[in-house]
């Protein structure tokens, strides 16, 4: 059993790349950080699909969150003043509006600051329901 948390990443992506490298050099969070193509998906119960769709944090115990509450946690996991607003988008109806922006950005994350063709989601994950993207545990 793992003894620390995993956020997991898109790698080949450098929006997404650029980012994590950003929440690591300046929130610090308590997680180990991985590229997705480095990583055994199915080891951490999850697959290659929901990888590519969406940052996921996986708990030591095997819970999954992704997207909007993979960050939440990765706040939540750091010093400073960072856990308050990971709590604040834990919570509606921020945890509502925040998801919404987090899918906004991934579905366009080629056209975001660092992003090239080659971050952009497969046209089938970006036509994911918000059902589909919910948090599970495994």
């Amino acid at each position: 059993m793992r003894t620390r948390s995993v956020l997991l990443y898109d790698g080949d992506c450098a929006f997404c790349t650029s980012s994590v490298m950003f929440a690591e050099r300046r929130i610090r969070p308590r997680c180990e950080v991985t590229p997705w193509q480095f990583a055994d998906v199915d080891s951490f119960g999850t697959t290659r699909e929901r990888a590519e769709y969406e940052l996921l944090w996986i708990t030591p115990a095997g819970t999954i969150h992704g997207g909007a509450q993979a960050v939440a946690k990765l706040l939540l996991h750091a010093g400073g003043g960072w856990p308050v607003l990971g709590g604040m988008l834990t919570l509606p109806p921020l945890r509502w509006i925040a998801h919404g922006v987090y899918r906004l950005v991934a579905n366009n994350r080629e056209k975001m600051p660092g992003g090239t063709p080659a971050c952009a989601l497969p046209a089938s994950g970006r036509r994911r329901t918000h059902a589909s993207s919910r948090s599970s545990a495994r």
